[in-house]
């Protein structure tokens, strides 16, 4: 697989609900083989949700989002979104957590990535009082979220997300978030 480029040609894709609940099924190693099909290098999976990093030109990453799509979608037959992230753009996901501190339970936080930058109207309709004790700060094309309860325990789901911001997203817990930016530029 080699190791990876430049860090500005580095990508992560997060595709939507892959291997969750027995549905949606596909083996990572084919995920990986649409990427290479599509013209991308270095193509590593981290666990088996959906989480790509590879290797591509801006143009490229961009034409295998939309190829992997579609062959994914045809192989199992729904549509899957797919978010795609810069190693910089998670970069900054990362050093913009506004509930990283010494206090915070890293368990307990999420990043939800939506597929386009909300409009303010839009983010203030989301209901602060949803779900408490659960917590969430919107920025740019990221909604961060604290749930003390976890994500099976919120009322925050990606549906009620999509709805009120109207763009696709898929969440991920902080762990996964970190593991997939020590992938990005190891």
């Amino acid at each position: 697989m080699g190791s990876l480029a430049t860090s500005s040609d580095t990508y992560v894709a997060l595709l939507r609900g892959i291997n969750v609940g027995g549905r949606n099924r596909l083996p990572m190693d084919e995920l990986a083989r649409l990427f290479e099909h599509a013209g991308c290098t270095s193509v590593k999976t981290y666990i088996q949700s959906g989480n790509v990093v590879f290797v591509a030109a801006p143009t490229v990453a961009l034409k295998a989002r939309e190829s992997v799509a579609a062959a994914v979608s045809a192989r199992i037959g729904t549509d899957i979104p797919i978010v795609l992230r810069s190693v910089a753009d998670l970069a900054r996901v990362v050093e913009e957590n506004p509930f990283l501190g010494e206090s915070q339970d890293p368990r307990a936080l999420h990043v939800g990535f939506l597929s386009d930058r909300p409009s303010p109207d839009r983010v203030l309709s989301l209901d602060p009082d949803r779900s408490p004790p659960d917590e969430f700060v919107v920025r740019g094309k990221e909604i961060y979220l604290r749930l003390p309860n976890g994500m099976s325990g919120t009322r925050f789901t990606a549906s009620y997300v999509e709805r009120v911001l109207v763009t696709p997203a898929t969440f991920r817990n902080w762990r996964t978030v970190e593991n997939l930016l020590k992938i990005a530029t190891g």
